[in-house]
């Protein structure tokens, strides 16, 4: 797809949802759910419903609008659905990557939809082949889906799990058990028979939040914006390491393992999550303003107006303005659609790559000192464009300001910025970017000033992972994912 060859910063996670609603047509009602979540990834999209004896399945590659159709929603029968709309980061992209994964289990049917990543699931993946499990595709989503499909108590000790497994909630147990075993970033929605369980990792670092319906029904998904697009009310976040069940009786809420600190993925607020997304108790546009305000506070220059990068920095760019008293503008346009076609740019095309995204409003721009606000600088190869874009447009200088600091290391947690060779941070100083994408200054938010802007309303009663910014994971990273020389997606080696 073209928005894969010229997006700017980094590409998103996944998104997951899941329904219990008895009465409703919970098929369409995930297709509207996934669509609020497009922004979340765009490789490929599914859906799996249950109506208690049988379950079925739709997926494909491409946009949620390009693999669902009246024909293939028709027949995804049912009261309980999961969904997912998903970019690669362990796996490529194939059809055989897409989610969610649904598998027949001694138990009924098990659909399995995940956003985020485990950094020991070569680990687990081993372990299942050596039990005799067959692996059908290159993803630790799937690798998920078989231990839950084990009886728990195979991976709890080893030994028979008849105890275990006759607990009153079976899948409640076999999720525990995962959650012991599993290292990492994970946020799930998970279809059986008769309910649909939400999972999170104990660090809480990818976002889950609950939902349910004036007259009777409950969703969770990783956004509160797809609450809102189907109509339903947002009731609050699941919580790191907890389990919750969705069925006839309501929402239940189990312990999977107890959350001893909290680590949010600090990207949600910076780029990931929709701007009318809410994030502990945060709207995310509110707190995208406040580190405009704090940039400006920290870096001010001499400037006639203030454009943001469109669509994710057009809050901060906001908050700059008001900060600095310069006044905000338009000064490029977007083009919207063009990460919708899967028709290549020719070669000429591809020669002024940035514009098939972006134009120039040089009315705006002429003559004029600019502050151009992005939300994060992360390989650079937009920047630049965007910089020479508005000096073509008629500005006089361009001043680049960025709302998050410097992203100097990987993420392993389920972010597509995986090598520290990715990172333009990581190689050159500021000034050497300054001079690499011909600005006439850039300055970035301090790594405190984003701290504080984020958890001003949270009275330290939250905890996020920074690990991007300044190197310190959450988590035990294993030595080998920072080898420069593997393949980023490992688990292609194994199939050539």
């Amino acid at each position: 797809m073209i928005e894969n060859r010229y997006k700017k910063g980094p590409r998103e996670e996944c998104g997951v949802f899941g329904i219990y609603a008895p009465g409703r047509d919970v098929a369409r009602l995930t297709f509207f759910g996934l669509y609020a979540l497009q922004h979340r990834g765009q490789a490929s999209a599914g859906i799996a419903t249950s109506d208690g004896r049988m379950a079925y399945t739709h997926k494909g590659m491409g946009l949620v609008t390009q693999v669902f159709n009246e024909d293939n929603l028709s027949p995804l029968q049912g009261h309980l659905a999961v969904g997912h709309t998903r970019y690669s980061t362990t796996g490529a992209s194939h059809v055989r990557n897409a989610q969610p994964y649904l598998i027949e289990t001694i138990h009924g049917p098990l659909g399995v939809a995940h956003n985020g990543n485990l950094t020991n699931a070569l680990t687990l993946r081993q372990t299942l082949l050596e039990r005799g499990v067959g692996l059908s595709s290159t993803t630790d989503s799937e690798v998920i889906t078989q231990m839950l499909a084990a009886p728990a108590g195979i991976w709890t000790n080893g030994n028979s799990s008849h105890a275990i497994d006759s607990e009153p909630d079976r899948w409640v147990a076999r999720i525990r058990a995962f959650i012991q075993m599993a290292e990492g970033a994970y946020s799930l929605t998970i279809l059986t028979r008769n309910a649909i369980y939400a999972a999170r990792d104990p660090l809480g670092l990818r976002p889950l939040c609950l939902g349910k319906f004036p007259d009777g029904g409950y969703v969770v998904t990783s956004e509160s914006c797809a609450l809102l697009t189907i109509g339903a009310e947002y009731l609050r976040e699941v919580n790191p390491g907890e389990i919750a069940r969705l069925d006839q009786y309501g929402i239940a809420s189990f312990v999977g393992q107890e959350s001893t600190k909290k680590a949010l993925c600090i990207f949600e607020y910076v780029y990931f999550a929709r701007p009318d997304s809410t994030l502990e108790g945060q709207v995310i546009h509110t707190v995208r303003q406040q580190m405009g305000r704090q940039l400006a506070a920290e870096s001010p220059v001499e400037a006639d107006i203030v454009v943001g990068v469109p669509d994710s920095a057009t809050p901060a760019a906001i908050g700059y303005s008001m900060k600095s008293g310069i006044p905000y503008t338009e000064g490029v346009t977007k083009n919207r659609y063009i990460g919708r076609t899967f028709i290549e740019p020719d070669d000429k095309l591809r020669q002024i790559g940035i514009n098939l995204k972006y134009n120039p409003l040089t009315a705006n721009l002429q003559d004029k000192r600019v502050v151009l606000v992005d939300d994060s600088i992360v390989r650079g190869n937009t920047i630049g464009p965007l910089v020479e874009l508005l000096r073509e447009g008629g500005a006089a200088e361009v001043h680049v300001r960025v709302s998050s600091p410097p992203v100097r290391h990987p993420c392993f947690m389920g972010v597509d910025m995986a090598t520290h060779r990715q990172l333009i941070a990581h190689q050159l100083d500021t000034e050497g970017i300054r001079q690499r994408i011909d600005a006439d200054s850039l300055a970035y938010l301090s790594l405190p000033g984003m701290v504080n802007a984020i958890q001003e309303a949270l009275d330290g009663k939250s905890g996020h992972c920074t690990a991007c910014f300044s190197g310190d994971y959450p988590i035990s990273i294993p030595e080998w994912l920072f080898d420069e020389n593997r393949e980023k997606l490992i688990f292609e080696e194994m199939w050539g």
